[in-house]
């Protein structure tokens, strides 16, 4: 139970706070609050877990430790030599830990609907409903929309207590529990059950934990245990579901929306070449794309603000590279065909 409530907070640490910190530890101004902040809040959340795994771990703790200590310039001689951690109430913001938690399975819910309707991250889409059970922190997830919008690639988010405009839940009776209680009467059941409200038996279920159906004059309750309750996003939408939440993607693609995806997928190759070139994170660049493709250089065109952004671009030729000793990459961007060019900005 400990390894996993550790593991847990190791995956939040990486997968969240430090992925979603990139900018605050790339920051140029090395004194500038914001960065250092960032900094010492994850040396502070290393040291801690450096402590907290070493009974487990002790070898990794080890290194961990001698790693920071020697960073921070001090500290205790040998992780196993420091006092277990304890917890420190005071520090604790349960309404914001409860926020960002339904946001984080928000996020994690958004993914799982793109990846069932087969939608890459890289392709933006035009916006996400989310349908919320209780919409108590609905006002505070409005205020850090920016976060779904960059984590799943959409141009808006909009929230309801009501997923009736974008699923259909349909009901399904667990056979193997409910055959030795109804008998005969099962295959009425099944009927019945094909043809009542899904939505209205959920909600009668999330609110007092029962439901029933009637069948041939008898009134059969049902728990949470007879009923698998599916969901079905309705024509022109990819939902997932949650403990807290429903959330639902519209998967219509403009010409507009995939000339964005496809300057996302050339961001990603000038990313790869950067790294295969040993590229500095600040490094400047000049670009060079060569593409017959029309729609590919309107895609660039309309794009051109976030690839130099991203990419750190100073200028964007759509043209040949004609410096000596540069060379391209020929890669393929849905079924277009490009050359790329980068070389460091003087």
């Amino acid at each position: 139970a400990a390894c996993t409530k550790i593991t847990a907070f190791v995956e939040g640490l990486s997968n969240w706070f430090v992925r979603r910190s990139r900018d605050r530890f790339w920051a140029k101004d090395k004194t500038a609050p914001e960065k250092l902040d960032a900094y010492w809040t994850l040396f502070e959340c290393l040291s801690t877990t450096a402590k907290m795994i070493a009974p487990f771990v002790p070898f990794i703790a080890e290194t961990f430790w001698q790693n920071l200590s020697g960073a921070a310039g001090g500290g205790r001689e040998s992780v196993h030599l420091c006092d277990y951690p304890t917890a420190n109430p005071a520090m604790i913001d349960d309404d914001l830990s409860r926020q960002m938690g339904l946001l984080r399975e928000i996020a994690s819910l958004g993914l799982s609907a793109r990846m069932g309707a087969k939608l890459k991250v890289r392709q933006p889409l035009s916006g996400m409903t989310v349908v919320l059970n209780d919409d108590k922190d609905q006002q505070w997830l409005e205020t850090h929309d920016d976060i779904l919008k960059t984590e799943l690639n959409l141009q808006g988010v909009t929230y309801t207590t009501d997923a009736g405009d974008f699923v259909t839940y349909v009901t399904v009776p667990n056979f193997k529990r409910l055959g030795p209680r109804v008998g005969k009467l099962m295959p009425k059941l099944k009927a019945a059950f094909a043809a009542a409200d899904g939505a209205a038996m959920l909600a009668e279920l999330t609110a007092g934990g029962k439901t029933s159906l009637s069948v041939e004059g008898e009134t059969i309750e049902l728990d949470s245990e007879d009923i698998e309750v599916r969901l079905k996003a309705n024509d022109g939408w990819a939902a997932a579901q949650g403990s807290q939440a429903v959330v639902v993607l519209s998967t219509e693609l403009t010409p507009e929306l995939i000339r964005s995806g496809f300057a996302r997928e050339i961001n990603r190759y000038v990313q790869d070449r950067r790294k295969e070139l040993d590229l500095q994170r600040t490094d400047r660049i000049s670009l060079w794309i060569a593409t017959e493709s029309e729609e590919l250089q309107q895609a660039i065109d309309e794009n051109t603000d976030y690839l130099k952004g991203e990419t750190l671009a100073t200028t964007i030729a759509m043209s040949d590279c004609d410096q000596v000793g540069v060379d391209p990459i020929d890669v393929a961007v849905g079924d277009h065909s490009v050359r790329i060019w980068l070389q460091v900005s003087n």
